[in-house]
């Protein structure tokens, strides 16, 4: 038997040391040792070989555009929203599909083979939405692009909004989105909770809601999310993103909004870089950490993925695209600094994700063939060295190679 492509000898996330062998774009056998040949054989020997780096939480439409038309001044996620705002009516299906394209190009480089992108829907013209639709299916080959609705000025608050919201589903796109904590009431905003979780129960989606992105300890719209979950019989399709008002709650709400969260399984999508740059910035000292309970959240089951939010847009000037630098961020905000918590967050940045996004990765056979090669012996030493992907397979095909980081020192010693 031949095969097209075996990775030799590579460590799995759990330890086990393995070969794999792909045919087509599928997963066709995985052992200790397999004997037969292939068109390409990769020694992975003593590096880890996981599956790729999965984004759940991203603003593609945004992506590489810091300093257009200036910059965010303050620093603060208002002063982004309304940057965001004038950036907006400048924008162009070309120049949406041409930045995204080359952030695209760096993700592949960096083992990140899956997205979900928030596009907004405010402007009627929904140029973001035609770009990345655009960008989606050039991507297809390569990369799992899911889109999320998205009304970045509200659900309500924005005119037209929900109408634009609709229609961008009609166009293609994946997840209902909103932002409740940004409707001008906390009335207005459940009741956008309440009509996202119905849309997606009518026409079968996913829903994924900018949920609570605040530094307010009584924007606590995640439990109406949680409860409209039930309701519309949403469990498993459900995802929170930031949640950062939990930062601020009492102890004694949140005991009884966890198990809430959990019951309905709704995930949360915290964003480290974004929410530690963001949060807290209207207090002097203390001040707040400005990300959500992590660790309270998993010892309650409730599923977590990283996501990386943004990079080199109105809200974050900085950003690599490795989802690596995500999780290191997540690791040290979140005082995960156990051996179990830490491989937890490479987790939330490869599988854990992926379950939320609905993908069907994983190292088993018959699985898509997705996985990455990355100069490290384990999750733990990828997160503290944050090292080359050596190789990254996309659907059975190599689409990226990179060469270890070598040094030459001269030295006395």
């Amino acid at each position: 038997m031949s095969f097209d492509l075996i990775i030799r000898g590579g460590t799995l996330p759990d330890g086990r040391v393995t070969d794999i062998a792909i045919t087509g774009q599928t997963i066709a056998d995985i052992a200790p040792h397999i004997t037969a040949d292939a068109g390409e054989v990769i020694d992975a020997t003593g590096k880890l070989v996981s599956t790729p780096f999965v984004d759940p939480h991203f603003h593609m439409d945004a992506t590489l555009s810091y300093g257009i038309p200036r910059i965010n001044a303050s620093g603060t996620l208002l002063e982004g929203i309304a940057l965001w705002g004038e950036l907006r009516e400048m924008l162009t299906v070309d120049a949406v599909v041409e930045r995204a394209l080359q952030y695209c190009s760096l993700a592949v480089s960096k083992g990140l083979l899956a997205i979900r992108s928030h596009v907004d829907v405010t402007h009627a013209g929904l140029v973001g939405v035609q770009g990345l639709l655009e960008v989606r299916e050039r991507v297809k080959d390569v990369i799992d692009l899911q889109l999320v609705a998205f009304p970045q000025d509200g659900w309500y608050r924005s005119a037209g909004a929900e109408a634009n919201l609709i229609r961008a589903l009609d166009m293609g796109v994946d997840v209902v989105g909103g932002i409740p904590h940004f409707e001008r009431t906390m009335q207005a905003g459940a009741d956008s909770v309440r009509a996202a979780c119905e849309l997606a129960a009518d026409r079968g989606l996913m829903v994924d809601l900018h949920c609570d992105e605040t530094d307010d300890p009584m924007s606590r719209h995640i439990e109406t999310l949680a409860a409209e979950t039930l309701r519309c019989g949403l469990q498993g399709r459900v995802a929170g993103s930031h949640l950062t008002s939990m930062h601020s709650m009492d102890n004694y709400y949140v005991s009884k909004l966890l198990p809430l969260i959990a019951e309905a399984g709704v995930a949360a999508i915290p964003n480290p870089l974004a929410n530690i740059m963001l949060q807290g910035r209207m207090e002097t000292y203390p001040k707040r950490r400005g990300m959500t309970r992590v660790p309270e959240m998993l010892a309650h089951g409730i599923p977590v993925g990283f996501g990386q939010d943004s990079m080199r847009d109105p809200w974050y000037p900085l950003g690599t695209g490795d989802m690596l630098d995500v999780a290191f961020m997540g690791l040290h905000v979140a005082q995960l600094s156990s051996p179990d918590q830490m491989r937890s967050c490479y987790e939330m940045v490869t599988t854990s994700s992926a379950a939320i996004m609905g993908l069907d990765y994983g190292l088993e056979k018959g699985r898509v063939a997705s996985l990455i090669v990355v100069d490290a012996a384990d999750p733990i030493e990828a997160i503290r060295t944050r090292p080359p992907r050596l190789a990254v397979v996309s659907k059975g095909r190599v689409v990226a190679r990179n060469t270890p980081v070598q040094g030459t020192l001269a030295t006395d010693w």
